[in-house]
């Protein structure tokens, strides 16, 4: 599983016009899926998520978690984290997992997140043509994979 994670001022993810998921500060987390994907790569990611001290302190030092300032967190799948660009022009998807494999981890993680961070996780709509608006804020992004803990 692959993570972009994205400290924000605010965040929306809209599918027709539709806002289905909106946050004010907090954490955009774009979610990529992998056949090899399971239980132990949600949890562990969940975990990281919900605990990763990239907000600032009182000093000004990123010593916060987002759980510490009472943010939020917006989830939004994004198949394209396993684009594999090492041959031609075209990015091929083949690692990325289908829907049938997929979603049920997708919504497994979001239940995680919630359970973990104690409070209700918004979202886009998994498969669907979204448009995500964001206010990076740092900008600070982070780029987490669960088959390489470091």
């Amino acid at each position: 599983m692959r993570a972009v994670i994205q400290r924000v001022s605010n965040a929306l993810v809209k599918v027709e016009g539709v806002v289905t998921g909106q946050i004010h500060q907090g954490l955009l987390v774009l979610v990529g899926i992998e056949d090899s994907d399971g239980q132990d790569d949600l949890e562990w990611l969940s975990g990281k998520i919900v605990n990763l001290r990239i907000f600032n302190d009182e000093e000004g030092l990123m010593n916060k978690s987002v759980r510490e300032i009472e943010g939020e967190i917006l989830v939004v799948s994004q198949f394209t984290l396993y684009a594999a660009t090492k041959k031609g022009n075209r990015p091929s998807y083949i690692r990325a997992s289908k829907p049938e494999k997929a979603v049920p981890i997708y919504e497994q993680l979001k239940q995680q997140l919630a359970k973990d961070f104690g409070k209700e996780i918004q979202a886009g709509i998994f498969g669907a043509d979204m448009k995500v608006e964001l206010l990076n804020d740092g900008p600070v992004t982070i780029i987490i994979d669960t088959k390489n803990k470091e």
